[in-house]
């Protein structure tokens, strides 16, 4: 088996053990007590999220300069990486909406944070409507991935900047009084464990997918040689 398949099917074991660990093995927040093991889940699930653009933007960069069309499928690689990374973005903005509600006693307040990661779901709808538009085009994946190209850009200036320039309850103050985020070295395991999860998780949709579109490939090749 190669090294990279073991690596993927290796989150059939990281992702049990993220999930065994966020709520029997870390302890509790001091402040928000139980509720606090949801950040397991929706801090890697936004990690995820930014890293589907960042993938999809250098496979786009990559697929635009590779004029002699050395790599094939590029293009539709970037696509399944920014389908699957607006799935963990949706799940994002839900878990943050529990989370917000279970601090600030309401769902959605339009946080900056909140705004933001927001404005990265629309931008993932905007994208994958603009591919479906131009399903029968020619230019398909050259306009597509110019369009992931200039997201990933404006990636910084949403999660950044925008936070730091607006005041923000998230997260900070809602963990520590002083407004500083400190985690007990179990919790801080947990979390680094619950993100290489979800990394997994995510890495693993986006192999099955492109491995689907080369056999989709591969049979539609077929049939036109055939006929």
């Amino acid at each position: 088996m190669k090294l990279k398949h073991i690596i993927l099917r290796s989150v059939y074991i990281i992702m049990p053990a993220a999930i065994v660990m966020a709520f029997l093995w870390a302890p509790p927040a001091e402040i928000l007590g139980e509720a606090s093991r949801i950040m397991y889940f929706h801090v890697p699930l936004a990690w995820v999220s930014v890293l589907a653009f960042v993938v999809s933007g250098v496979l786009s960069i990559t697929h635009l300069a590779d004029r002699n069309r050395r790599f094939t499928g590029l293009d539709e690689w970037a696509y399944h990486s920014a389908s699957t990374g607006m799935v963990f973005t949706i799940l994002t903005v839900i878990t943050g909406s529990i989370w917000a509600k279970i601090s600030w006693g309401v769902y959605w307040n339009w946080d900056p944070r909140e705004t933001s990661i927001v404005i990265i779901l629309l931008i993932y709808i905007a994208y994958l409507s603009l591919r479906s538009a131009l399903a029968h085009t020619e230019n398909r994946g050259r306009i597509g991935s110019a369009y992931l190209i200039l997201a990933m850009i404006t990636l910084p200036f949403f999660i950044f900047l925008v936070p730091r320039i607006y005041d923000s309850l998230h997260p900070d103050p809602i963990i520590n009084f002083d407004r500083t985020i400190y985690l007990d070295g179990r919790m801080r395991v947990t979390l680094g464990v619950a993100i290489l999860a979800f990394t997994l998780l995510y890495s693993y949709i986006v192999n099955i997918l492109n491995r689907i579109a080369i056999l989709n490939n591969t049979v539609e090749d077929t049939f036109h040689e055939d006929h």
